[in-house]
């Protein structure tokens, strides 16, 4: 089971609590007479404005009836998870509200499903794509860039690994074909994705330009499931006026869209892609990227790289600077 993110944690308690409060019947102005606190102290737990403590928890769980030792103990963990920080804290300054709150809920996802119409998934890059790719999208001249580019990589660290979450990419044709950086950068990109095809937990589609035009095929986005019953699919949205997490039991009237649409969108694309011929649908466009591929200058080409970042790499990390989009990082995440 994936390690749960403080972030996650608090969010799951606050929805338990709130739930089971509604289950009761009870108002927050009921529950707060009851344990003898003032309404906005209630209101504060409920909305995440404060953390809760185990002993005001232990109390207002017995208030609703929930007295199973084991559950009770869940719960009290939960609490104290909440409290500590997230592996991403050093760079919550960096990205938006709604990715911090992806990254949150990535920790503790058992499976991640993204479509990308146009950049190679963020989870796929390397070092080297993912520079370019932060790089034009927001500006060479804005802060922190090396520093977004590191973090894309711990994320990557911490999901794309044998024991991490199954993880099911899907991209358009002309991800693949398109030149992000120079040929040296795609060699190595495309060498990273035929890998990552090969593993167990990972699946990758390419949807060929055959299929023609198909459903939400501008958007970019991720859905995400978790271990437990109780925990809604998650929808995570990149759109040019802001990024959008969706949950299924936060819908607005009219409604946003629902996380089970896009889920069922997934599932139809999933036809027009077949597993099987995409190892040679990278292979025609490894070719189409090789040392006679039109690129720019490639002065690192060949020098290889150390590690996760730069396996089988044609160019090495470079100085060149990246980061996100002013987004959470942009598209390709």
């Amino acid at each position: 089971m994936p390690t749960r993110d403080p972030m996650f944690q608090g969010r799951r308690l606050r929805a338990f609590l709130r739930q089971t409060r509604e289950a009761c019947g009870f108002t927050q102005r009921d529950v707060a007479l009851e344990m003898d606190w003032s309404l906005s102290k209630l209101i504060r737990i409920e909305t995440g404005q404060v953390n809760i403590s185990t002993t005001d928890l232990r109390a207002l769980l017995q208030h609703y009836g929930v007295n199973d030792p084991a559950r009770v103990a869940d719960w009290v963990d939960a609490a104290r998870a909440s409290k500590q920080r997230s592996w991403w804290y050093s760079y919550r300054n960096m990205v938006t509200t709604e990715f911090k709150v992806l990254l949150g809920y990535e920790s503790s996802a058992t499976v991640i499903r993204n479509f990308e119409p146009l950049l190679v998934p963020g989870l796929l890059q390397t070092e080297e794509y993912a520079r370019e790719v932060i790089r034009i999208l927001a500006g060479p001249d804005t802060a922190g860039l090396e520093d977004l580019v590191d973090l894309r990589m711990e994320r990557q660290d911490r999901l794309v690994r044998p024991d991490g979450p199954r993880l099911h990419f899907i991209v358009d044709e002309n991800v693949v074909h398109r030149m992000v950086g120079n040929s040296a950068v795609m060699r190595n990109q495309i060498r990273r994705m035929r890998e990552y095809a090969e593993w167990p937990n990972i699946t990758l589609r390419v949807i060929p330009f055959s299929a023609g035009l198909y459903s939400r095929a501008r958007i970019a986005y991720q859905l995400l499931e978790f271990p437990d019953v109780e925990d809604e699919a998650v929808l995570f949205i990149e759109n040019a006026s802001g990024d959008i997490v969706i949950r299924e039991s936060n819908q607005e009237d009219p409604p946003l869209v629902s996380p089970l649409s896009y889920l069922e969108t997934f599932w139809g694309i999933e036809q027009l892609a077949s597993r099987d011929l995409t190892p040679a649908m990278l292979d025609t466009a490894l070719e189409r990227f090789g040392p006679t591929a039109s690129a720019a200058p490639e002065s690192d080409a060949d020098d290889g790289a150390e590690g996760h970042r730069g396996a089988d790499s044609d160019v090495g990390s470079g100085s060149g600077q990246g980061s996100g989009s002013g987004s959470g990082q942009g598209s390709g995440e």
